[in-house]
Parts: C-alpha cells; structure tokens; sequence
C-alpha cells in the first residue's frame, strides 16, 4: 500500500501528469463513425461469439474503418487487465476465470469474418503464474486449426519478464509478435506504471533472436522529445526489431493522462523516413495509427 501511494504521488508531480488547459483537437484527427454493412456484420460476429476487441475496449480511431473491412483485433483472456496504464482505456480490476472456450470462438469468427492476416491482443494477467501464456498458446492453435492459411500477428504482454511464458509465444511462432514499448524511456514509469522499459526491450530483443519477426509500437504527445522517440527508436533497432508503428496519443477519458501535444503529419513524415534509414523494414506513421493498423501489410518482407 505505501509503494501505491508512492507511485500515485511520483504520478500527480511528474510533468505528463501537470493540470494544463488540453490543445485543442486538429482537424487531422477527426475520423468518420462508423457505418455499413461490413460494419455491422463485424459488430453481429463479435456480440453473439462473447468476444472481446481491443477496438472496442481500446476506443481505437480506426475502428470504423477496419470493421468496414472486415477486420478486427480480438482481446483474449478478459476485458479486465491487472495493471493500471496511465494511458489505456481498457478496465483494471479483478479479472474473472479463464475462459478456456475461448479460443474455439475466436477462431470460428476468424472464419465467419474470413479474415487471412489475424491480429490477436491481450490484457495483462499478472494474477496468473502462467501470465495467460497457456491459453495463448491454445488461441494460437486452434485458429491455426480452424483457418490453415490465415496468418497471424499478436501482440503480448511482458509476462513480467517470467521468460517461461514468454518462450511458449516463441514455440508456436506467430508470423509476427508485437509488444509496444509505448513511450520513451523517461516517460515510462508514469505512462505504463507496472512495466519497465528494459524489460521490454528485453521481451523484443529475445524474440528476434529466436527468429521472430519482432513488432513495437509508440505513442506520441505526452511530452516526449524529438531526441528522446529517436533514441528509442535505435534502442529498438539494438533489439532487431523490423516493425514500428508510430502514432498520436488520445486522452480515452478525463482520468487518464493529458494530451501535452498533437503532433502534426509531416512530423510523423520526418520520425518515419529516420525510422527507415535507422534499418526498419516497415514503418507505420501517422497521426491515426494504432499497433493493428494495416497490419496484413507488414507480412510483406
């Protein structure tokens, strides 16, 4: 209890958490709601299967978009995450059982939805000593089973760096594993309050030497640095990431952490020509794009 206390404090003083008169919204930022009849096939599929979606859960800008496609990122193991992100919409709180029919449903919407590139994400399962590492597995399987010729992309937790759990991922071989840094070295300890930077890095840089094709993601605006989103940036390269996707932080509500600033396209255009110099082979970058966004495209190299 005085180690929380002793991070709700660090948070109210630290800068990123300063009460400041938020910028106003640009008109880059705004996004069409969603409608159309892909749209709400996707919406039918998810609601009569139980199924969670971080585009749901995660108030994800591009959700219109991507459901008018067909598309979605399904989020297994709850809708209740463990820890408490200064940036996350997502609930935290007391997660219920693992539902081990789980996977049977993601994988059958898979095949209702007849998507060929599936992105599958998480919440943390900090209460569990597998870290929810089995039944990823099985979610991983049994879309596999279901959907031969469907690939697939997840993004996973750190497993809080019990890297047992994290070497079951690395056993079943996604075609892709992401797991988002999310911000800059300094700023992590008040943006992902129970994570730590290195071990993150860690988490990538040990799939990358299992030959995984390794994916990490940052957002932008709150507060970080041009220098400091670089240096990350080459910290990330150390780790042989080969994917980054780069994108604006919104506020999902008033008790989340402040927008310090709205960063504008053609400074997206710039981190995304050094991101492709610094030797990523995709970069994703934009004001809009979220870990998932056109993610079939980065199965290309």
């Amino acid at each position: 209890m005085k180690e929380q206390k002793m991070i709700i404090e660090d948070i109210k003083s630290n800068p990123v958490k300063e009460e400041i008169k938020p910028p106003k919204k640009p008109e880059w930022l705004r996004v069409k709601l969603p409608t159309g009849k892909e749209y709400a096939e996707v919406r039918k599929i998810v609601s009569e299967n139980k199924l969670h979606t971080i585009c749901e859960s995660g108030n994800c800008p591009n959700m219109g978009e991507c459901w008018g496609a067909g598309t979605a990122t399904f989020m297994i193991l709850g809708n209740i995450c463990t820890r408490s992100c200064g940036f996350c919409a997502v609930a935290t709180g007391r997660p219920h059982a693992v539902d081990w029919d789980e996977p049977k449903r993601v994988a059958n919407s898979v095949k209702l939805m007849k998507v060929k590139h599936c992105v599958i994400t998480s919440v943390d399962r900090d209460d569990l000593k597998d870290g929810g590492s089995l039944l990823w597995v099985e979610t991983v399987k049994e879309i596999r089973r279901v959907n031969p010729n469907t690939t697939m992309e997840t993004l996973i937790p750190d497993f809080q760096g019990k890297w047992e759990n994290l070497q079951r991922i690395i056993e079943v071989a996604p075609e892709i594993v992401s797991h988002n840094i999310e911000t800059v070295r300094r700023l992590t300890r008040a943006v992902r309050i129970q994570a730590k930077y290195d071990r993150s890095m860690e988490v990538l840089a040990r799939l990358s030497a299992a030959g995984i094709k390794a994916k990490s993601g940052i957002m932008l605006g709150l507060g970080e640095t041009e220098e400091e989103v670089v240096e990350a940036m080459h910290d990330l390269r150390k780790c042989e990431v080969k994917i980054l996707t780069l994108g604006q932080y919104l506020q999902p509500t008033p008790k989340h952490l402040p927008v310090k600033e709205y960063i504008r396209p053609e400074q997206f255009a710039k981190l995304k020509k050094i991101g492709l110099d610094l030797g990523f082979k995709y970069v994703e970058s934009g004001p809009l794009v979220r870990s998932s966004y056109h993610a079939e495209k980065h199965l290309s190299f």
